[in-house]
């Protein structure tokens, strides 16, 4: 037994444990003096607080980084007053100076006030965060081939990469175009169960589908498709780049798997499923939802179940063609500077895209050949596959696109505006192995929009009645008015449709406009057939001679990608485009009255003829 002795012996030696004070478990943290009467210095100390601390980023807005567990991905969180105030407890102490009765002065931990935070968020410009321009799955791409994989916070291109594969060395270094093209094999023979409507079909076996003939080239869906895939591959990377349209029949087209082949998509690209976005009631419902979405800065924008529509968004329009497009803020009248990196998806039945949105959307149809498509009996489970060969068909798509970044002698294609890096980088290289381009179902798609389609008819209609003879507005055939104001809204309503239609060019014919000569003059319009050789803006003519025929079709270049820490560049920026000289301006108006029954039968040079 252990005597009294020792064990008052050990009570003495015995070390007592202690709880951890307040002090010892916040002493690492900054203070944060809170002064409310100097704002300014508060609110600057605080800036500086979160600057050191990281975590924040700058889009638009300061956001947070934040794991969504529906998605299991990382989303863009916008930072609210009260959210700011969590944020700044986290990273820093903040206090107050009190004075005892006795005169001394003490620290006094207290609550960052709400106010501030909100100063904070107003100080635009101020905030000195790294700037977010999304979030990336896939690896960052160089224009000389190189594939880098690492992830968390990029630098260079302002990308958060997480969940990036090592697909380096599944990559050959220099492929040939036998791998490319090996490449191209696997990927058409994991999607050959898909609808595509003008593929060449292999009959289907008992309890099967129809598949894709992977021994013959593939169609133009099918092309469109795998510009799709490899669009969404080098998205991130890219500065510009089309969406892409999933369409089907507008009646028998449901289950023909528009939206399993968008995630099989994102799920190589970005390794995770997009989340699917109505459209809403009305329009401006669907710009606050594109507008909210782009914040958040996910890898993909899918915007689904657009049925029966011919889709117009000029939001989405500015998104897809400039960088940085502008968005307005929810719930502020404020409109703020934005560089979308999303990879843009529309999918419906009857889907059709209305005026600029019809060059800025390849456009993959399927057609199940079924009245009944969702019925179809299918042996395996394709996104269960694409998710377990994720890295084998990523490493398959960057081999077609490093192969086409390293090989020479490359013929382009048509060329587009606005996305002259994407055709070096994603429709060359495939048009090289075989694919068919899709830029040409631009035109298609025009045709398609029943806005254009109107103005076609107009234009038929007014030659019809007037030919290339200069018209006022209220010498307009009876035709002409019932085209462009069915519903009789009256004189002022069809002037400012005629007006709108100025220097339209549609099916052959380009619509001018002379103003009115005098006080009391009317503006008169000629409705000219271009024959496809036209190159002048109107029907008053040029001075000089035409562009040369290197320059003629040459878009301006895009913008570059920011250039952290130096100045902005240009990608892809011709040498020089001649000037095209100014039209001659023909001073010289005859007076007449004459009906346009009564004009000669050549068309007047210049401005000859007013009604």
């Amino acid at each position: 037994m252990t005597s009294e002795g020792d064990i008052a012996k050990l009570i003495a030696c015995a070390e007592e444990i202690r709880a951890p004070s307040s002090s010892c478990i916040v002493g690492t943290k900054p203070r944060l003096l809170v002064e409310n009467c100097n704002p300014d210095l508060t609110v600057a100390a605080l800036r500086d607080a979160l600057a050191a601390a990281g975590g924040l980023f700058e889009r638009a807005v300061p956001v947070r980084l934040a794991f969504d567990q529906i998605q299991r991905g990382t989303i863009a969180q916008i930072m609210t007053p009260d959210a700011l105030v969590l944020k700044a407890h986290t990273v820093c102490r903040p206090y107050v100076k009190k004075e005892r009765r006795d005169g001394t002065i003490v620290e006094v931990d207290a609550r960052l006030p709400r106010s501030l935070a909100v100063m904070y968020l107003e100080w635009r410009g101020e905030w000195r965060l790294p700037p977010l321009n999304g979030i990336a799955s896939a690896p960052q791409l160089q224009g000389d081939g190189a594939i880098n994989s690492t992830e968390g916070y990029d630098f260079a291109t302002g990308m958060w990469c997480e969940n990036v594969p090592d697909v380096g060395v599944l990559v050959p270094k220099a492929p040939s175009r036998d791998e490319a093209a090996a490449a191209l094999r696997l990927i058409r023979e994991t999607f050959k169960t898909f609808c595509f409507a003008d593929a060449e079909m292999i009959p289907p076996a008992t309890g099967g589908v129809a598949t894709v003939d992977t021994a013959k080239p593939p169609g133009r869906d099918e092309s469109s498709f795998l510009a799709a895939l490899l669009t969404a591959v080098c998205r991130p990377s890219l500065h510009l780049a089309p969406g892409v349209l999933l369409r089907a029949a507008a009646v028998s087209g449901a289950g023909a798997g528009k939206g399993l082949l968008a995630r099989c998509i994102c799920i190589i690209a970005f390794g995770r499923e997009p989340h699917a976005v109505t459209a809403g009631a009305t329009a401006d419902e669907l710009e606050k939802r594109i507008s909210t979405e782009l914040m958040g800065g996910s890898p993909a924008l899918f915007l689904d179940n657009l049925n029966n529509t011919a889709f117009r968004s000029d939001l989405l329009a500015s998104a897809i063609t400039e960088r940085p497009s502008r968005v307005r803020l929810l719930g502020q009248s404020q409109m703020v500077p934005l560089n979308a990196s999303a990879f843009v998806i529309l999918a419906g039945n009857g889907l059709t895209v209305s005026e600029d949105l019809a060059r800025r959307f390849v456009t993959v149809e399927l057609d199940a050949r079924t009245e009944d498509p969702e019925l179809r009996p299918f042996a395996a489970d394709i996104r269960l596959e694409v998710t377990q060969r994720r890295t084998e068909l990523l490493a398959a798509a960057l081999t077609i696109w490093r192969w086409g970044r390293t090989a020479g002698g490359i013929k382009p294609g048509l060329p587009i505006g606005s996305f002259a890096q994407w055709c070096r980088w994603v429709r060359d290289p495939l048009l090289a192995l075989g694919c068919q381009d899709p830029i040409t179902r631009i035109g298609e798609a025009k045709q398609r929009d029943g806005r254009r389609q109107l103005v076609a008819d107009v234009f038929a209609i007014w030659w019809d009645k007037h030919q290339h003879h200069p018209v006022a507005v209220r010498q307009l055939n009876d035709d002409v008015r019932q085209a462009l104001d069915p519903q009789g809204r009256g004189r002022q309503y069809l002037a400012s449709q005629v007006e709108k239609l100025s220097g339209t060019r549609m099916a052959g014919f380009v619509l001018t406009r002379q103003a009115a000569v005098g006080k009391w003059g009317s503006a008169t319009y000629v409705l000219t057939k271009t024959d496809g050789g036209e190159n002048h803006r109107d029907h008053r003519g040029h001075r000089g001679g035409k562009l040369p025929s290197e320059h003629a079709d040459t878009p301006y270049a895009p913008y570059g990608p920011y250039d952290f820490g130096g100045t902005p560049t240009l990608l892809d920026c011709d040498d020089a485009v001649s000037e095209c000289a100014r039209p001659n301006l023909d001073a010289a108006a005859a007076k007449s009255d004459r009906s346009p029954q009564s004009a000669p039968a050549t068309p007047p040079q210049g401005w000859s003829a007013r009604l």
